[in-house]
């Protein structure tokens, strides 16, 4: 079942009965290389999703590599002008805004190249999922370019700035552990990233979508907010989301004691 998002041609998208799409980078011969036209379809499935009933969507990719990033071959043959680029970094914001801003939970599964604009476009998800052959790189340093898409924003906050500028001078590539200790990655599995993030989209579609909503768009907001802002909003989003209706029944089973207990696996 794919839902209607326009018939993308660079991505491929399907749904199970649980609400949980997934959206899979459908450019492999490219290393799934953003061009112009994927950014825009993917614009228009992440403004669609929440108004179309996704409760989780996993980010995936085809072939052996997540992203490779933007698509130098397009750039270099389309000779933009800087106002021309400037304007299609604006077009990556929206896109990649729409997935961190837009209260579906995201889970990327990541594997092969995770690299310059396709590390930004991860770097938007809520959560990310690595495999053993996955690996991290900020390479525009070394290809005359700065990067346009939010890594200065998304990037830095996950590994810190001076992370993220050694990987631009450097070229420097994270991966495995060490990846997941800086922050590039919550997971990191032996097998396949996509069954394990699929298994994660499947139990975040469970909560109450009011409840992924504030999740998944109050965090990121209120991380631009002065401290005394944030605590504000903080409490104007509880008081809204703590006193949602959908919640009674689960609150009566906390109070019943018959709700799941929080406990550490064995």
């Amino acid at each position: 079942m794919t839902p209607d998002a326009g018939s993308p041609a660079n991505l491929a998208v399907s749904q199970d009965a649980d609400g949980v799409w997934t959206v899979t980078l459908n450019r492999p011969a490219k290393r799934n290389a953003l061009d112009a036209a994927t950014i825009e379809e993917l614009v228009a499935l992440f403004t669609a999703a929440p108004r179309r009933g996704a409760r989780a969507i996993v980010l995936a990719a085809a072939g052996e590599h997540f992203c490779a990033g933007l698509d130098l071959v397009e750039h270099h043959d389309a000779g933009r002008s800087p106002e021309a680029f400037w304007q299609l970094c604006l077009r990556w914001h929206e896109a990649f805004n729409r997935i961190e801003y837009g209260g579906v939970p995201v889970i990327a599964a990541l594997k092969g190249a995770v690299v310059g604009g396709g590390l930004e476009l991860a770097s938007a998800a809520h959560v990310r999922v690595a495999d053993a052959g996955t690996y991290f790189a900020l390479p525009e340093g070394q290809r005359g370019l700065f990067t346009g898409g939010g890594a200065t924003i998304r990037v830095a906050g996950l590994v810190g700035k001076a992370r993220m500028i050694d990987m631009m001078l450097t070229g420097r590539i994270y991966r495995g552990e060490e990846a997941v200790r800086v922050g590039l990655a919550q997971y990191l599995v032996d097998g396949s990233s996509l069954e394990a993030a699929t298994a994660i989209a499947r139990r975040a579609a469970a909560n109450l979508p009011l409840t992924n909503f504030a999740i998944c768009s109050a965090i990121s907001h209120m991380g631009n907010m002065s401290g005394l802002d944030a605590a504000y909003a903080e409490a104007a989003v509880a008081g809204i989301v703590n006193t949602q209706e959908a919640a009674r029944e689960r609150l009566a089973a906390f109070a019943a004691r018959t709700a799941p207990r929080i406990r550490p696996e064995d």
